[in-house]
């Protein structure tokens, strides 16, 4: 048994009882913490929040000195497309000409660029460009990670990204959740055709997908330029049926009927909303769904922000994602989402810190192992060198993190 005891911590952030899996509504607004405490690890469980002045150390124990810092729960980036090939620096110079996400999507630019690069490249040219991106999160304190295919568009190219995520979830000692989106566009071979491409989803993708075991979740673009409300819910039934937990984007350009189905459908999260209404917002209480808001893309697209209030309002899950991608979010920096979140979206940021663990952990279905620093959960944490965490907004996209432990192993340590 590895029995780690770390200790000397200013303050421990996000010690909610054992059990508590998400936070909702104005509760996010209170973080509870401790101070004189150490976090005692057992075989990368947290195994007890010790008080200092009690603590007589086993020899057998190795201890491990925070020098007075403070520490929050690992964080958890909950929607990222992180496989991709190439860039989309000339989209985005055009974006700041006056071109729309919609008008570049309808030049075959937008996720149509990047497939045809991600088509073209070898799963070993993917996994490449995809380790170092991982290692940009952990360094941030990341301990869980989402990625989702959906550059693929085709049965091959789509496991292919699959396959790159599960490859790299063995090379890097993070948990890396996996998310098939092969219902990301139409592809141009289909654009006439979409009745057959919602079949190649529903009868070859999906099923290929399961059986190799590749993903933990189906997600879906609904949107005027995507899919439609009917295609969506045939895909996510066959996903259902095949064992997978389901997620959508919606809601982001158009409402044309995606939020309702995915609450209707046990959506695990909705993503985007940045078009709901305040009525719309109110559907969420009491739901199990969370809403994932993603500022970074209001940011680079310089459009609408989600109502993160009115959702707060209404008692809704509420988590925090990068949405990490080539096209309209090209943000790896997560603390600089947490800026944003706070100046644009008006969170505290003891809801922006709910929002980026214990509610993004719930996005990710690894709510009962990780989210908070509660006993009985993975010893995932991030020590920063902030002790008072208004720190993280005012200091915009610095990243305050000192040293990244998982399952109380340090898999990073900034020299």
């Amino acid at each position: 048994m590895s029995t780690v005891l770390f200790r000397d911590i200013s303050v421990i952030y996000g010690t909610y009882p054992a059990g508590t899996e998400y936070i909702r509504g104005r509760d996010l607004n209170h973080l509870p913490s401790l101070t004189g405490h150490a976090i005692l690890s057992e075989d990368g469980i947290i195994t007890g929040l010790l008080a200092e002045n009690d603590i007589v150390p086993d020899p057998e124990w190795e201890i491990v000195s925070l020098n007075g810092k403070s520490v929050i729960p690992g964080l958890a980036e909950c929607h990222t497309h992180s496989v991709f090939a190439g860039d989309r620096s000339d989209e985005f110079l055009m974006k700041l000409r006056g071109a729309t996400y919609e008008e570049i999507a309808s030049r075959g630019g937008g996720i149509i660029s990047t497939m045809k690069l991600v088509r073209n490249s070898s799963e070993e040219e993917l996994l490449a460009l995809l380790l170092p991106r991982i290692q940009t999160f952990i360094e941030q304190g990341v301990t869980t990670l989402e990625i989702k295919s959906g550059y693929g568009l085709s049965t091959a190219d789509e496991l292919k990204m699959l396959r790159t995520i599960k490859r790299a979830s063995k090379l890097l000692p993070i948990d890396i959740v996996p998310t098939f989106l092969g219902a990301h566009t139409i592809p141009p071979e289909f654009q006439n055709k979409r009745n057959i491409y919602t079949d190649l989803v529903c009868n070859e993708m999906i099923p290929a997908v399961a059986e190799e075991d590749l993903a933990c979740f189906c997600d879906g673009f609904l949107e005027r330029s995507a899919f439609q409300p009917e295609e969506i819910e045939r895909i996510f039934e066959t996903a259902r049926q095949k064992g997978l937990s389901l997620r959508l984007h919606t809601d982001q350009f158009h409402s044309i009927g995606g939020l309702e189905l995915g609450l209707r459908m046990g959506c695990r999260s909705v993503d985007h909303l940045e078009v709901i209404s305040e009525e719309q917002s109110k559907l969420f209480k009491d739901s199990p769904t969370a809403a994932v808001l993603l500022p970074g893309v209001s940011y680079f697209l310089n459009y609408n922000y989600a109502p993160a209030q009115s959702l707060i309002d209404a008692d809704a899950i509420v988590a925090l994602a990068t949405d990490y991608n080539p096209g309209s979010s090209h943000i790896d920096n997560i603390y600089l989402i947490m800026s944003l979140a706070a100046v644009r979206m008006k969170m505290t940021v003891n809801e922006i810190i709910n929002a980026y663990t214990i509610n993004a952990s719930y996005a990710c279905g690894r709510e009962s192992t990780t989210g908070s620093l509660s006993p009985g959960k993975k010893a995932d944490f991030a020590v920063i060198d902030y002790e008072n965490l208004n720190q993280i907004v005012y200091q915009t996209g610095k990243n305050p993190v000192l040293m990244t432990v998982k399952k109380g192993e340090i898999i990073h340590q900034k020299t």
